[in-house]
This record gives C-alpha cells, structure tokens and sequence, in this order.
C-alpha cells in the first residue's frame, strides 16, 4: 500500500475562487478527508489547482502523453487518430494522464482528412446512408466521442459534407450515447454543423467572426465551444493558403468569436489541439501550450476565474468524468501545484512546482 501524503499550506482553487491555506492529503490514488499522513509536503504557501482536462489534442506517442503530463494536463481527449488502437495504447498508463478518443474522425469524399492527412478511406462517409456505417465502426472500436469534419462546401465541394450527412451522422451517434465533436475553422462551417445538431464546436472561425446574435441562438441550444485559440493563432497566417480557406482570414475573427460567445453564455472549454503529426498545418506543444491557452482566452474576455474553469470543473461535469475536476474528499488525486494566485495572473499556471496524476508524483 502506498503512503499517505500531506500536502500542508496551500490554497486551494475550488472552482470558484482561493480558499484559505489548508492541507489536502492524497491516499493511493485518491483525495482523502483525513487530517494526518505519513509523509509530508510543504506547499510553501502556493495554490492547489485540480489537474487540468485539455479537450482537443492529438496524442502520437508516449513522448506526447509525457510532455502534457509534465506541464499538469492530467485528462486529455484526443480528437483524431490514425486508429483507435494507438490510443487504446497510450491508456491506463501510471504517472501519465488519463485519455478519452474519438478514433478517426468523419469527413466527406476527397477532403484533406483522407488525401493529405493519413486516415483511412472507411473514414469518409459517402452520405446519409452511410452515416450509420461509420458510426458503428466507431462504437465497435471503442470511441467515446465521435469526431466530424465540417468544412465550408464554398470552398471544398463536394469534399465537404453536407448538412443531411452531419446530422445524419449526430442522430446515429446520439443514438448511440455518443457526443458529436465538430471541426468547423469558417463561419458557414459553424452555422452548418450548428443546424446539424451537433453538440460541441472545435476552434473557432477565421475568416468571419460570429456575432451576438448567433452566438445567443448556440447558447440557448446548449453547444459547447473547444475554441484552441493557439492553433488559431498558429495557422492564421497561412489558412488563407489552404484549400479550406479563402482571403480574409485573420486571427482577431476566432478571438472575436470566443469574446462573443463569452458574452453570450456559451460553455467554453480549454483545449490546444496540441500535436505532434508531420501533416498537421502547425505543431502545438503538448502540456506547455495549455498555458499559452488559458491565456490567450483571458485576452478573449475570460476571467482568469473562467479560464481556470474551462480546465477543471466545467469540462469535468460536462463530459461527465465525476471522479475529477475538483480538490475534493473522494476525487481522483489530479493535482497541480503552482507559485502565485492564477485567479488574478493567469500566468501563474507556469510556475510549477508539482505535478500528481492519480496520486503518483510525476513532477
């Protein structure tokens, strides 16, 4: 059995705000209620944060799972992956955090998923007839979410699927108790995957900014964003290159977008899009780039509060991972130990001074 750890005079974050200095202790793997324990850590008067959930990356290797561990992403939802089997691969792994997949993601006929990106051909989906298909593939391999590419059929034709076979595709995985992950990096991609019945929207558009009024209608019908301002920022200079995109684009329209939808209410949950894969049109750091996050979504309108939020509680309770994203008596032992008050300087995530994944001390 594992020894019991105190660590003593830290503040923690509780979801809302910085309680008084007190002592958490970790049990095994979990958070416990006792007062006492065999081993001691000085907090040295830092902040406890719950370890954060990165809801967009794409994880190739341990090296990958490391590096994000590292920096205090203990959950990480890959969004994309040759095969469900490497992420199968990359789970349950101690000292390393916790992953979610969605496998191969859909997309249409000839789009750059299949083309240019590696995935198989079984990965597009022909049309509403086949959306069943290649959801129940998904299922049989294991998928917790199931991914769509939703791309602007301006620019793509018939490489783009149409709005009948996203929401033929959200009906079967609804059906099958799956949430629908849209990639949608344009606004009529947005507006297509929304009337589709998605349920959460990954980055965010860069060509047009949404406005407040779409941006009430996608909060009154509850969908999330996953925004990955920093790879928003990261290819904003070269999407217009792309065949996905045309001229206008510019990194202000996605943060003009999250600042919108800030306004509006919608759930906005921290996520990179942090890869290491030779075709991705930007390499995302894994782990340090989810600082880089939080804080370019405080530059969007967050609090530092908000940010802090959209990492721990918000995408704990809306993925439904009740085990975790909160410094509780009971929960997982995810922690994250910083310098500093990161609900006034959002910075001071970076100032690490500990890392446990489960209760193992990884850093």
């Amino acid at each position: 059995m594992s020894e019991a750890i105190a660590i003593t005079h830290v503040k923690v974050f509780d979801g809302n705000a910085l309680t008084d200095e007190r002592t958490v202790v970790i049990d095994n793997d979990i958070i416990s209620d006792a007062t006492t324990a065999d081993r001691t850590i000085d907090g040295q008067h830092g902040t406890l944060l719950p370890g954060f959930i990165d809801s967009h990356v794409h994880l190739m290797n341990i090296a990958d799972l490391e590096h994000g561990t590292q920096w205090g992403c203990t959950t990480m939802l890959d969004m994309g992956s040759p095969a469900m089997a490497l992420t199968d691969s990359l789970r349950h792994r101690q000292g390393l955090a916790d992953i979610r997949g969605v496998g191969n993601p859909a997309s249409a006929p000839g789009g750059m998923q299949t083309t240019r990106m590696g995935f198989p051909a079984s990965s597009a989906v022909t049309g509403p007839a086949d959306a069943g298909r290649f959801v129940a593939e998904r299922v049989l391999e294991g998928a917790d979410y199931i991914k769509v590419i939703v791309e602007d059929p301006r620019r793509m034709g018939a490489a783009a699927l149409d709005v009948a076979t996203i929401a033929a595709l959200a009906e079967a995985a609804h059906q099958a108790g799956l949430k629908v992950i849209a990639h949608v990096t344009t606004i009529a991609a947005l507006i297509n995957a929304a009337e589709a019945g998605v349920d959460i929207l990954t980055h965010a558009p860069l060509d047009a900014e949404v406005d407040d009024n779409l941006a009430s209608s996608l909060a009154t019908r509850g969908i999330v964003s996953v925004p990955t301002l920093t790879m928003m920022h990261a290819v904003a200079s070269i999407a217009e290159r792309l065949p996905t995109h045309g001229a206008g684009i510019a990194y202000a329209h996605a943060r003009a977008t999250v600042s919108a939808f800030h306004r509006a209410g919608v759930t906005i949950l921290a996520g990179t899009d942090a890869n290491t894969a030779p075709a991705s049109p930007a390499p995302i750091q894994h782990g340090e780039a989810f600082h880089d996050e939080l804080g370019l979504l405080v530059e969007a309108g967050l609090t530092p509060v908000e940010a802090l939020r959209s990492a721990t509680v918000v995408p704990a309770e809306y993925f439904g991972f009740t085990d975790r994203g909160v410094i509780e008596a009971g929960r997982r032992a995810d922690l994250l130990l910083i310098e500093g008050d990161p609900t006034q300087d959002i910075a001071a995530t970076r100032a690490i001074r500990g890392v446990w994944v489960a209760g193992v001390q990884v850093r």
